[in-house]
């Protein structure tokens, strides 16, 4: 098993540090003795670190094995429990460490952060049955009728999770890309509509990007639906921050104490989401509001702290009173409605939905046939076909250098190619040069090295200049780092300039008034109800060249074509997650560049993120859950 890469950069450790010296000076000022000051000081460092890894706690057994005195997980427990520094669930107290009863060590705050999102699900999970007209039913009939022909008569698995929606205050529907999250959302929204004319909805997404697209697929599949209905869906998407409305000097304008004034919250990519951001959202959401989340359980987690979305998908059972009333607004009988067994069992029921029949590619298709093979950890039959080279929208290239090979090169040369044409044909016509740059992308599955974002964006950049007759960086004749063509991705939020983490803009010259080009160059960055808005290159906050990027960054988005650049040597990074995710965000073609090991060993490693998100919510559910 593998768990994520660590961030334990000087940054991390300082952090780490630092936390461990106050634990020691509060220990010091209640006279403990040596012996606990150096538990309880590596016992701290232990869990400040697996907080920046990713984890929201660390395991007790982790913290022990790596104490040089052979101390025993009890033994542990019993000096971190007597410390005075430590609480309980039970009783929390205002103390900097929480251990729970399944020897879990938390730092408070994050612990706090489980419980509280824990009894907002439960709240919602456990909520009586909302009241479904009629004219809901009615509508969930008629828009998914033409599944019919497709599921011969057997669930429609789409329908009984918009039916669930319709019954419950929370849904969380999980399926990888061509699964029909969106359609069975358009539906959704066309019964809550017919309901309710004038229901407010909320369409959310972790980044800008994944906004943006989510509105623009909702869009595309509305087509279907009644004029009357197809005129109150939404039309805006928000950013999970812009929804909350950051406020410059930090927090949120929404928050429990003032909610959002919605009725309904759809979120999209939730995989995507952390702990903090989690709990801060679904807090800001009324009890009377539906909560609809949508995600892959199979993708990777969020960058920080938590793997909320797969702990919320991990059971996904329905009750007897529930399954009664699907059955009976779906046109079919109790026992036909058969969930999946729980890949863990969850004291939250009747809410979560797997999709497992996928519309875009179809099992045998190469995306798809990869994806699966990925999931199931079937390594040495997906290189086996990979090797084959039979279907040409698949292609692996066998690349095992420290350095990127010529192979990789070519794949890179020609995806860029009709975007830097683009460029060179036109640099004012910002919507065809952004289309093309979408339609493809590398992602690296690190940061460093040749083979990493930096790398890869250096080579571009060199490239790139070349392409368009500009002066190498560097050169006597002082090159600017700006050019025309020049993608970049925000890395951090600017609420005041409406930029946020993951955002890319592209640096072209604005049109002059005689047609033709300016000299001044500003970043264009698409806006969700079309068009382009320009902030000029000295106003961006923190960004970096965009050519390259994360598989982490690149959740939430889709190209046409994608080349997924793994290290050249294995990494407890490179994982069955990270190589899935960055498989799926390809439409049409995928290569992938690596060795044969290091592919092996991602498709047979897993990422474990550590938390108890469902231990709280079993203890919110008490004996009876």
């Amino acid at each position: 098993m593998n768990t994520p890469q660590a961030t334990t950069t000087s940054g991390a450790e300082q952090l780490a540090q630092g936390f461990a010296l106050h634990v020691e000076q509060w220990l010091r000022r209640q006279g403990r003795d040596a012996a606990t000051v150096d538990t309880l000081r590596h016992a701290a460092r232990a869990v400040s670190l697996a907080t920046s890894d990713g984890h929201v706690c660390v395991a007790l057994a982790e913290v022990a094995a790596a104490m040089a005195n052979g101390i025993s997980v009890d033994t542990l427990r019993s000096a971190l429990l007597s410390s005075g520094v430590v609480g309980t669930p039970a009783a929390p107290g205002s103390l900097p460490l929480i251990l729970d009863d399944q020897n879990r060590l938390y730092l408070h705050r994050y612990f706090n952060y489980e419980q509280r999102l824990a009894r907002r699900l439960m709240r919602a999970a456990t909520a009586p049955p909302c009241a479904v007209s009629e004219v809901a039913r009615t509508q969930l009939q008629a828009l998914f009728e033409a599944n019919g022909p497709r599921t011969g008569g057997a669930a429609d698995w789409q329908k009984l999770a918009a039916a669930l929606a319709l019954r419950q205050r929370l849904t969380v529907i999980s399926g990888g890309p061509g699964t029909g999250k969106t359609t069975t959302v358009v539906n959704l929204l066309a019964c809550l509509i017919a309901q309710d004319p004038g229901c407010r909805i909320a369409l959310a997404a972790p980044t800008g990007k994944a906004a943006a697209r989510m509105l623009e697929a909702l869009r595309a599949r509305a087509e279907h639906l009644p004029g009357d209905i197809r005129e109150l869906l939404p039309t805006a998407s928000f950013t999970i921050h812009r929804l909350l409305g950051v406020m410059p000097a930090g927090g949120f304008v929404h928050h429990a104490c003032n909610p959002l004034a919605i009725d309904a919250l759809v979120v999209d990519e939730a995989s995507m989401l952390d702990l903090s951001l989690a709990t801060q959202l679904l807090e800001a959401v009324p009890d009377t509001a539906r909560i609809i989340l949508l995600g892959d359980k199979d993708q990777l987690s969020a960058v920080e702290s938590g793997a909320v979305f797969s702990e919320l998908s991990a059971d996904p059972g329905l009750g007897d009173a529930c399954r009664h009333d699907l059955a009976e607004w779906c046109g079919l009988s109790a026992s036909q409605i058969t969930p999946p067994p729980a890949s863990q069992p969850s004291a939250l029921q009747d809410a979560a939905v797997w999709f497992n029949q996928n519309f875009r590619f179809a099992a045998d298709s190469g995306i798809g046939r990869l994806a699966a093979d990925i999931n199931r950890s079937r390594a040495d039959d997906a290189v086996a076909w990979l090797r084959e080279g039979q279907d040409t929208s698949v292609r692996w290239l066998d690349d095992s250098g420290a350095a990127p090979g010529e192979l990789t090169l070519r794949e890179l040369a020609s995806g860029y190619a009709p975007y830097l044409e683009a460029v060179r044909r036109d640099p004012t016509d910002h919507a065809a040069i952004t289309s093309a740059f979408d339609a493809f992308r590398v992602l690296c599955a690190v940061r460093e090295g040749p083979r990493g974002v930096v790398g890869i964006n250096e080579l571009m950049t060199r490239r790139s200049r070349e392409h368009l007759g500009l002066a190498p960086l560097g050169h006597r004749d002082g090159a600017s780092a700006w050019y025309p063509g020049r993608p970049v991705m925000v890395l951090r939020n600017d609420p005041l300039l409406k930029l946020f983490n993951g955002d890319i803009g592209i640096a072209l010259p604005a049109a002059g008034s005689d047609g033709g080009s300016t000299d001044e160059l500003l970043v264009w960055f698409p806006e969700a109800g079309g068009g382009f808005r320009a902030v000029a290159p000295a106003r961006l906050p923190a960004h970096q060249t965009a050519y390259a990027m994360t598989v982490h960054k690149a959740q939430g988005s889709e190209f046409n074509e994608v080349l997924v650049l793994l290290p050249g040597q294995r990494s407890r990074v490179v994982t069955r997650e990270l190589l899935y995710t960055a498989v799926t965000r390809a439409r049409q073609r995928v290569a992938v560049a690596s060795s044969a090991e290091v592919l092996k060993a991602a498709i047979t490693s897993s990422t474990t993120r550590h938390g108890g998100l469902l231990s709280r919510l079993a203890e919110v559910a008490g004996p009876a859950g």
